[in-house]
């Protein structure tokens, strides 16, 4: 597979490229130079200013300074220098030249140096007389660290010269950069891998990038890039400019580098009893490890993650356990002072000898689940020779957390056979149970399993808990209300409960429901408690399931709900910082983007929404979850719909048609289906859809989500069908929400421009800028009719500004902006949908409930209205107006 793009972008460059711009404007300016390290992207930048100064007229020209070049006098600048100069000697030979190109009809030109601090003497003597004499401007790069000659020093020194220094690209240039060259979006854990393993070096992204893409491990499913899974591909360019970079390395500092390599972060002092502390100052002035302090720890690291790709590769077996073998005996020498260092002396000594100290094995196990390495718990637990109940709730625990349910289940039962109290029991049944209802989606049996306990665990405690249990299911089988009521006693300090995995996983699940059935208020407060109640857990905590993320994530979807975009948003890029330095985990990975979504669909900003749900997709296919998909492709379909790509949108529908139903709310799908059928003009349809979701949310009590869809239904036409009902969730609904959404769909009922206005400010200022739009466009088209053309003219200003943030949506109330289509009635604009679409007068008859007869009267209206003749000419007309 080829790149959209073949020259990779500048992009995250751009404040650079002004201050060179602004600073060669200046004539007194003779040189600019770019510094930094190897492969950060010094030559494009200087490229780019090249081409910037040749679009102007400009005379340039390009030199390459290299190690062969340099033994050469003029070897790197000969080509350019003017024919017949003898330059035997120097003197004579270099004014010669500056006259040569100072003559008459002679302009000023710029040369392009590249690798400055590789250019010979000679070289660099002659470009300052070249430049003193304002012949020639040096836009040039150098590699920071470098020694400079004498001569290259002097050219590049002085207040004529402007230096600029280039530093790795940050995890969001990447991703521009990415998106650019890939020609859409890229997963976050794609990005992360990529950014991770280039270290934001443009070079090495690159041919990362190349290499995956040629072997078909980065690959677009669906819309957005994703990397399929095994080790990341990079390319032989790639090793050998790695190797090259290490080569650089004195022999005394090898081991160094592949002691690191093996065991990553090191104590400084691990390194230097690896080699000579001048060694490893060398290395690190080399720039082949950096330091890092904290506190009174400094700790050695390699200064790029590929150096230890390829340290690894080169490592011979035996020299590898060796070091390993070394560097465990010299932990255990000192003593475990350190938290992590039990998890890495079981990794050591299973790595050489394949067996490690028993006790060893379960302490890192639980510290390496603590950091989210779910895999790494899973091989060490997997290691130890003989399993006990406690070991084999942490095995279990850790492969539903990895992803793998079936393995999970079976490790489970064998834990609960070998339980030796009912505390262990319940933690099997509890983990048993989750397991079966999150990963394998099967919340009916977890709920068998948790009755059957019942009538094993008959303490006070355990049934207790056991009752909370079942709460948490019953949320996650869609019964609110039963669910809510088994978890009202959940007020107390949970290092209090008898089993902390369930009161924390009770907590995590409660706040989405309540704001789902409209108690966003007490939704949000019970979600922050929960959330700041799960950071106080510092140290690791054996059978706690989920970490912070996932109670970001629940308090995400209260707010959304409660209707405060902004903290909502915020806190999203605050779970993505702290998922972005985890390991793989499943759920969060899913629900976190599609809490995304239902924040960017509530602005609709349906661009961001359509992304977010292509996101959470991909991540749903990656971890193999087919729980969420109908629910998340539903999502993708609608917002395909709004963007008006139809075809796509009914071919997503199909696919999420092919995945199990979802557990209730079910809106997306709803959704997805009423706005393909709108985008078609079949909005009595599209009523009927969200009508049937709207009833379905109320005989499960689900208020926020029939609150929305009664929304929908007043957009497509039928504000006077919904409204009273709206006036009543408003009264019992918290949030700002229901009380906005029952004065909208009262204003479009009454077609009252001042109500209108007034709601679409209320809407502008909670960020929901479609909704006001077509608040907006709707008081316009009253206004006009009333013959108010300033007011017209004005709320059809604010609605052009709130449509124009919502990314290309399309729907029947925004149509309304155009000038033409402002005349049209709500029913001829329904007539003319369909009969664009290609429906017959007869078939728009049998939707609408019209006669035939009725609806060509309609369709000559329209004609006349649009200027057209026929129904052929309808699809560019009404598109065009979109």
């Amino acid at each position: 597979m080829d790149l959209p793009v073949r020259r990779w972008p500048l992009v995250g460059r751009e404040k650079e490229l002004r201050s060179i711009a602004s600073v060669w404007a200046e004539p007194w300016y003779s040189a600019v130079v770019i510094c930094g390290s190897a492969g950060v992207g010094k030559t494009r930048l200087a490229e780019e200013c090249l081409e910037c100064v040749a679009r102007e007229g400009t005379r340039v020209g390009r030199a390459t300074a290299s190690k062969a070049a340099s033994a050469v006098p003029l070897g790197a600048v000969a080509h350019l220098l003017p024919s017949g100069v003898d330059l035997s000697d120097p003197v004579k030979g270099f004014a010669a030249v500056t006259s040569k190109l100072a003559g008459p009809g002679q302009r000023e030109s710029v040369l392009l140096v590249d690798d400055l601090h590789l250019l010979d003497e000679t070289s660099a003597v002659l470009l300052r007389q070249l430049m003193d004499a304002r012949v020639v401007r040096i836009i040039t790069t150098i590699r920071t660290g470098e020694l400079l000659g004498n001569a290259v020093d002097a050219l590049v020194r002085g207040g004529n010269t402007f230096s600029v220094e280039l530093h790795e690209f940050s995890r969001d240039e990447v991703g521009q950069v990415l998106e650019t060259v890939l020609g859409s979006r890229v997963g976050q854990r794609t990005l992360n891998t990529l950014f991770t393993a280039s270290g934001g070096n443009a070079l090495f992204l690159r041919e990362l990038v190349h290499g995956a893409v040629a072997s078909g491990m980065l690959d677009n499913r669906g819309e957005i890039w994703e990397l399929t899974g095994g080790r990341l591909s990079s390319t032989w360019q790639l090793a050998e400019l790695v190797k090259q970079r290490l080569a650089t390395a004195a022999p005394q500092g090898r081991p160094v580098l592949e002691l690191l390599a093996l065991c990553g972060t090191l104590p400084l002092a691990d390194a230097e009893a690896a080699a000579t502390p001048q060694v490893v100052g060398d290395l690190e002035d080399a720039g082949l490890i950096r330091t890092l302090s904290e506190g009174r720890r400094t700790t050695v690291a390699l200064a790029h993650p590929l150096y230890g790709e390829v340290l690894r590769d080169s490592l011979p077996t035996v020299r590898g356990r060796m070091l390993l073998k070394a560097q465990a005996e010299r932990t255990e020498n000192r003593g475990l002072r350190r938290r992590d260092d039990a998890l890495h002396i079981a990794n050591w000594r299973l790595s050489t000898t394949g067996t490690a100290d028993p006790a060893l094995l379960l302490q890192g196990a639980v510290l390496a689940r603590y950091s989210c390495d779910y895999q790494q718990a899973v091989t060490l637990l997997r290691a130890l020779p003989h399993h006990t109940a406690r070991s084999l709730l942490l095995l279990g625990a850790s492969l539903f957390e990895n992803g793998e349910p079936e393995d999970a289940d079976e490790v489970l039962l064998q834990a609960e056979a070998l339980a030796l109290s009912d505390k262990e029991r319940l933690q099997a049944v509890f983990i048993r149970s989750m397991n079966l209802s999150w990963t394998c989606g099967n919340a009916a049996d977890a709920l068998m399993l948790n009755d059957a306990a019942r009538t094993r665990l008959t303490g006070p405690e355990e049934q207790r808990m056991l009752r909370v249990n079942e709460g948490c299911l019953r949320l996650m089988m869609g019964e609110p209300a039963r669910g809510l009521t088994l978890l009202d006693d959940l007020d107390e300090d949970p290092l209090q409960a008898p089993n902390l995995g369930i009161w924390l996983m009770a907590s995590l699940l409660r706040p989405p429901v309540l704001a789902a059935v409209g108690q966003s208020r007490k939704a949000v407060d019970q979600a922050r408690r929960a959330y700041h109640l799960r950071r106080r857990l510092n140290d690791p905590v054996p059978l706690v399931l989920f970490n912070n993320v996932a109670y970001l994530i629940s308090l995400i979807s209260a707010l959304n709900h409660d209707g405060d975009i902004a903290e909502a948003r915020e806190l999203s890029q605050r779970a993505w910082d702290e998922l972005s330095s985890s390991r793989d985990r499943p759920l969060p990975w899913i629900l976190l983007p599609f809490q995304q979504a239902s924040t960017e669909w509530l602005t609709g900003h349906i661009g961001e929404a359509r992304r977010w749900y292509a996101e959470s997709a991909a991540q749903c296919r990656a971890f193999q979850n087919p729980q969420m998909m109908r629910r998340v492709l539903s999502g993708l379909a609608a917002t395909a719909a709004l963007q008006g790509d139809v075809k796509v949108a009914e071919d997503i529908r199909r696919e999420a048609l092919s995945y199990p139903e979802s557990l209730p709310p079910e809106r997306e799908e709803h959704l997805g289906q009423a706005w393909i059928l709108a985008a078609h003009g079949r909005l009595d349809q599209a009523r009927k859809v969200l009508a049937d979701g709207a009833r379905s949310a109320r005989e499960d009590g689900w208020a926020s989500v029939e609150a929305q869809l009664l929304t929908d239904i007043a957009r497509l036409g039928g504000a006077a069908e919904v409204v009273h009902r709206l006036a009543e969730l408003a009264e019992h609904c918290e949030g700002a929400l229901p009380p906005v959404r029952a004065r909208l769909a009262a204003a479009l009922a009454d077609d009252s421009p001042d109500e209108l206005l007034a709601v679409a400010d209320e809407l502008q200022d909670l960020g929901m800028d479609l909704l006001a739009g077509e608040a907006a466009v709707t008081a316009s088209a009253a206004l006009s009719r009333a013959g108010d053309d300033r007011r017209a003219a004005a709320a059809a200003g604010m609605a052009a500004t709130c449509a124009s943030r919502c990314q290309g949506a399309r729907t029947p109330l925004l149509q309304a902006a155009a000038p033409t289509a402002v005349s049209l009635t709500e029913r001829e604009r329904e007539v003319a949908l369909l009969a664009a679409d290609g429906m017959s007068s007869k078939g728009i008859a049998a939707t609408l409930h019209l006669s035939t007869r009725t609806v060509n009267n309609h369709l000559q209206h329209v004609y006349t209205k649009l200027g057209i003749s026929s129904r052929q000419e309808l699809p560019g007309q009404l598109h065009s107006r979109r």
